[in-house]
């Protein structure tokens, strides 16, 4: 992987012609709370910083151009991913910041489990989750009650995050992706 900074900089300009401003900045305040956290909890903070920048990267792309690089890359979905297409910006972002920037499995990981969770995560996967929940622009009405939680446990805001978002999703009657509920599972036993 190239320098850092230089590494940023090239990630940051490429975020600016796909991003819209508000999806920009969210990036921006995701790489410095991931560096926040990652200083926190011993984690590599250049792997926090660059994954919290690039976690997004796919997130605007169009719904078809969304299946239609998941279908040229050769990227695995699964049937709710086929259904809410969404999803699928973490497993595309993951293969972009791979194949563009050398990101490391562990980096593509945490980019690719950063909307479901996943029960094999490590703490750069949680910390990319609990900064994408939390950066300063956030102001769901959880978001400050995550933060207070992170400070004391990453694995109990992930537990929070999860909760908050799968009562969302039955709400809106919507699927509820198997990963988020075996990372809630493992997450509470771990704990117990």
């Amino acid at each position: 992987m190239e320098q850092i900074e230089t590494l940023i900089k090239r990630i940051d300009n490429d975020l600016k012609d796909v991003l819209s401003e508000e999806r920009y900045k969210h990036c921006i305040g995701v790489m410095n709370k991931a560096e926040e956290l990652a200083e926190k909890y011993n984690v590599d903070i250049n792997k926090a910083r660059l994954v919290g920048l690039a976690h997004d990267i796919a997130k605007e792309m169009t719904h078809d151009d969304k299946l239609k690089y998941v279908k040229e890359n050769e990227i695995q979905i699964d049937d709710i991913e086929k259904i809410n297409v969404g999803l699928l910006h973490a497993k595309i972002g993951a293969d972009i910041c791979k194949k563009r920037y050398g990101f490391t499995k562990e980096m593509q990981d945490a980019i690719t489990y950063h909307t479901t969770g996943n029960k094999n995560m490590d703490d750069l996967a949680k910390i990319l989750i609990v900064a994408d929940k939390t950066e300063d622009g956030r102001t769901w009405e959880d978001s400050q009650k995550v933060r207070e939680i992170a400070d004391r446990s990453l694995d109990e805001a992930v537990i929070y995050i999860i909760d908050v978002s799968i009562k969302n999703t039955i709400d809106k009657n919507k699927l509820i992706h198997t990963d988020s509920i075996d990372t809630r599972n493992k997450l509470l036993l771990n704990n117990m």
